[in-house]
Formats: structure tokens, C-alpha cells, sequence
């Protein structure tokens, strides 16, 4: 699973997704699950650049109170899921990203680590987004990241990671002409070649902690704590409708 990520560069964001609109937002170290979070997507066939809450919530859930906490979509069943399957025809985005966390067992605790590409630019996690309008007529637009069996060079820390869009593919998945199935090839680990991983400090378990130091190698001595809250709840990625994810409330 992702259940945490950091967006550190905000103008190379631009240059990659080529958004139409310009909308300003602070360089992020520790994104959480429920935070407001931008996506790329299509609208009206142009790209755009728009803030959503991280949690997916169905189209048709009446209530978001009974609905769990759906930050990931497990790829390979995301388009036969009732949680994900109008989305994924229909409603596919891209997360932009430099990176995500993620946290191996040591003993009785986890170490979290940072996964970034070797070439220090940022990715683009694909992702779903929904629009949920309540009972008295408001609305909600929400988003889950799509993962997929973790790249060989990093699966002894987690065996799932988000499924990274290389550039090229990024109008294939945006396009909603595109069928599921076959917008459905870009969820794939990513080649092993171009990802790094390295131990940082635990000061990320802590949600309220946002700074760049978040992303720095942890000193070798350092001893790992337990995994933030939302890891902690969320149980492995099952062929449940909710993936086993944590409750929203």
C-alpha cells in the first residue's frame, strides 16, 4: 500500500504534467491520508491540476460515515471493484509525487524508508477520483492511489507499491476513451532499475511533521518506532471490496 508520499517540487511539476491552470502549493514532506491532495486529470479535454481529498468515496455511498478509508486501489482488481470499477472507465488522474514512504517490519517495530527515482525527478502515481454529492446537494471530490506488486528491488521492504506512469503513457491513462482493460497495462511494478530506497527517521509516524529533513537518510543509529496510525490499521490488501484498508472514522 501508499500511506504516505511527499510532493517537494512544485515547479518541476508543471514542466511534467503540463497543466493548463497555475495554481500555487507548498513543496509537501509528509502527505496523509484525508489531506487535501493535487491530481492531474482531463477536463474537457485539457489538462488540469486540481485539490481533492485523499480517501476515494463511491458515487453511490450515502452515507461516508459507513464507508472505509479507500487511499489505494489494488490495480488488478480495481476495474471489477464496485468501489473503483466507474472510476477506473472513467474517472482515471494521476497523483504527482517525488517520492513515498514505506515501512519494513524489524522485530517488534518498522522502519519507515523513502522511495524516490534514481534521477531525482518526480513521478506520477495513477490514481482514481470520484465526486460524491451528499443528501442536502454538497459535494466532495475524493481520490485513491492505484498500487500494484512492489518492483524486485524494493519488496523486502513492503510488498506493494503505487504503480508509477511513465511520461509517455500519461495521456493513455488520462484518456477516458480508453477502456479500462487497456488503460489497465500501465499498472505494472516499475522497472528496478530506476527506483532507490533508503531508511529515514521515524519523525514521519508523526503526521503533523512536514520538513525537508523528513526525507533525509536516517543516521545508522537511530532505532525504528512503530508505524504511523493509518499503517498500522491497515490490513494486507485482500479481494474485499475496501482492500482492507482502515476506517475513516
Amino acid at each position: 500500500m501508499c500511506g504516505r508520499y511527499a510532493i517537494t517540487t512544485p515547479e518541476a511539476m508543471r514542466v511534467l504534467f503540463r497543466y493548463l491552470n497555475q495554481p500555487n502549493f507548498p513543496s509537501r514532506y509528509n502527505v496523509a491520508p484525508t489531506q487535501p491532495v493535487p491530481i492531474v486529470r482531463i477536463v474537457e479535454a485539457k489538462r488540469e491540476l486540481a485539490l481533492v481529498r485523499w480517501g476515494l468515496i463511491p458515487a453511490w455511498v450515502q452515507d461516508p460515515r459507513t464507508c472505509s478509508l479507500l487511499i489505494n486501489a489494488r490495480g488488478e482488481s480495481a476495474a471489477e471493484k464496485p468501489a473503483f470499477r466507474n472510476a477506473m472507465k472513467r474517472r482515471r488522474c494521476l497523483f504527482p509525487a517525488d517520492g513515498f514512504y514505506e515501512w519494513k517490519r524489524e522485530r517488534d517495530s518498522k522502519r519507515p524508508y523513502f522511495v524516490r527515482l534514481k534521477s531525482g525527478q518526480p513521478m506520477a502515481f495513477a490514481g482514481l477520483w470520484e465526486t460524491w454529492t451528499g443528501p442536502n446537494g454538497e459535494e466532495m471530490e475524493t481520490a485513491a492511489i492505484v498500487t500494484t506488486t512492489a518492483s524486485r528491488s524494493i519488496a523486502h521492504i513492503h510488498y506493494r507499491m503505487p504503480a508509477i506512469v511513465a511520461p509517455e503513457a500519461f495521456d493513455f491513462w488520462l484518456d477516458p476513451n480508453v477502456d479500462a482493460k487497456t488503460a489497465a497495462a500501465v499498472i505494472a511494478p516499475a522497472p528496478d532499475a530506476l527506483l532507490q530506497a533508503y531508511a529515514v527517521s521515524a519523525a514521519v509516524n508523526r503526521r503533523a511533521n512536514d520538513s525537508a529533513a523528513l526525507i533525509e537518510p536516517a543516521r545508522d543509529a537511530e532505532t525504528p518506532q512503530a508505524a504511523p496510525a493509518t499503517a498500522q490499521r491497515a490490513k494486507k490488501e485482500t479481494t474485499a471490496e475496501d482492500d482492507g484498508q482502515a476506517s475513516l472514522f
